[in-house]
C-alpha cells in the first residue's frame, strides 16, 4: 500500500480528544491562552484523573499534592502539562489491535521517552520534546498495523515490531517504514517541523546533516528501549551501544551504559500514563 493510500484508511487514525489536539495547535500559537487550556483539560475528566496522577507521581518529585490542573500548571509549566497531556492522549488513541501486544507497544514508547528525557537531560537538549517524540517516535507502527493489517502480520511472523531488523524489512517491503509514517502523521497533525523530522530521521541520525540533536537522542533511547524489552545482558548493551551517535551528542558511552539509572527507578510513576 502507498503511503498515501494508507493515511486515506480512516481506521489507521487514532481518535484522539479534541484537547489533544489543540495542545499541539498551541505549538503554532504564541497567544495561547493557558486559562483555557486548563479549563479544556479539568473538562475532561480521564485525561484530567491521569494528569494528576502523573504529576503526582514519584517521577516528578513534587513537594507538595498537585490537587488540580490549575496546581499542575503552577508546579510543573505549562509546557510539561501540555507535554503529560498529549501524551496520555496519544496512548489512549488506538484501541485493540490485531496481533499487537498495545500493553507491550507503550511499555517500551515510555521506557524510551524515559531514556530521552535522561540523555537530553544529560546533553543539554530539549526535555520536553525529547520525552514527547520518545514516546511518540514508534507511532507510525500503530498506524500502519490499524491500516494494513494482513501485511504487517505477515511481517510480524518475520521480525516483531522491536526486532532491531524491522525498520530495513518494513522499507524493502512497502517502500517506507514506521519512521516514515510517524513523521507523515506529526506533519498531518501540524506538530512543529522539529517533531517531524526527529522522526524521521531517528533511525539514521548521523547521515543527516546538520546532525538533528533530537533524532540522535532518539536513536539511542529506541535502542535502549529495544535492549530492554528483548533481554539484553550487560555485555550485549556494550557490543550493541550506539558509540558513533553517543559520541555525535556529546554523550560517552560508557556513561550511558554505567550512569543511566534501572527502568524500575527512571520510569517510576510514569505507568499512569498508560491508564
Amino acid at each position: 500500500m502507498q503511503l498515501e493510500a494508507l493515511f486515506k484508511q480512516p481506521q489507521a487514525l487514532p481518535a484522539v480528544p479534541k484537547i489533544v489536539h489543540e495542545l499541539i495547535d498551541s505549538f503554532n500559537n504564541e497567544d495561547v491562552s493557558i486559562d483555557d487550556i486548563a479549563k479544556k483539560i479539568a473538562a475532561d475528566p480521564v485525561l484530567s484523573a491521569r494528569l494528576l496522577r502523573l504529576a503526582n507521581s514519584a517521577y516528578y518529585h513534587v513537594s507538595r499534592t498537585v490537587g488540580s490542573v490549575d496546581d499542575a500548571l503552577m508546579m510543573l509549566g505549562f509546557v510539561t502539562v501540555r507535554t503529560l497531556v498529549i501524551s496520555s492522549g496519544l496512548t489512549s488513541g488506538f484501541k485493540a489491535m490485531p496481533g499487537m501486544d498495545l500493553n507491550a507497544f507503550w511499555r517500551y514508547s515510555m521506557h524510551a521517552a524515559a531514556v530521552s528525557r535522561w540523555v537530553a537531560k544529560t546533553t543539554g537538549n530539549n526535555v520536553d520534546l525529547a520525552f514527547t517524540v520518545g514516546l511518540m517516535h514508534g507511532i507510525g507502527e500503530l498506524v500502519m498495523h490499524a491500516g494494513m493489517p494482513e501485511q504487517m502480520l505477515q511481517l510480524d511472523k518475520m521480525a516483531g515490531p522491536h526486532d532491531p531488523r524491522r525498520l530495513d524489512m518494513e522499507t524493502s517491503s512497502f517502500g517506507y517504514n514506521y519512521a516514515v509514517v510517524g513523521a507523515e502523521l506529526a506533519r498531518q497533525w501540524k506538530f512543529p517541523p522539529a517533531f517531524a523530522n526527529a522522526i524521521q530521521f531517528f533511525p539514521e541520525p548521523l547521515s543527516h546533516q546538520p546532525l538533528d540533536k533530537i533524532s540522535a537522542v532518539i536513536h539511542i533511547s529506541a535502542w535502549r528501549a529495544r535492549a530492554e524489552h528483548n533481554g539484553l545482558n550487560q555485555a550485549e548493551l556494550a557490543s550493541t551501544v550506539p558509540s558513533g551517535v553517543c559520541e555525535a551528542i556529546g554523550l560517552s558511552p560508557e556513561k550511558l551504559l554505567t550512569e543511566l539509572p534501572p527502568f524500575a527507578e527512571l520510569c517510576e510513576g510514569l505507568e499512569a500514563l498508560l491508564g
